[in-house]
């Protein structure tokens, strides 16, 4: 099938002063296959750069440890990831407590009976260390 290049990209997007974006030349044209491969390759650079190491497979009992996990770093219990720092914030700690307790009033009878223990497991030691930090 012969190259046929009958879709231009033309972006006229105009950026007010201050933008961090540098302004796109008006009239820019580039044949739609030449752009979409080099958005697809910058994309995989980029799921590259963000994919360096496995990350674990995604099941329940790995919800429910990053839910956890969460849970301690707003206990101020584990730094937060984003700043280095422990901080507590006890009312974003509670609300994700009491998502966990939904999720196993809701999942009851559907879990794996390892599933249930470790749900209960985790909600015993996170509501007693709530309770710690509260008082």
């Amino acid at each position: 099938m012969p190259d046929k290049k009958d879709f231009v990209i033309k972006d006229k997007r105009i950026f007010a002063e201050g933008d961090e974006e540098k302004p796109i030349k008006e009239d820019k044209e580039k044949p739609l296959d030449e752009a979409t491969a080099e958005e697809s390759e910058s994309e995989a650079a980029q799921d590259q750069e963000e994919t360096d190491y496995q990350l674990p497979e995604i099941n329940f009992a790995t919800f429910i440890f990053s839910l956890n996990h969460s849970v301690l770093v707003h206990l101020g219990v584990m730094d937060d990831p984003s700043t280095g720092k422990k901080a507590r914030n006890l009312p974003i700690a509670k609300q994700t407590i009491d998502i966990l307790g939904m999720l196993e009033e809701k999942t009851q009878g559907n879990l794996t009976e390892d599933e249930a223990k470790m749900l209960k497991s985790i909600l015993y030691d996170l509501r007693m260390i709530y309770i710690k930090e509260k008082g």
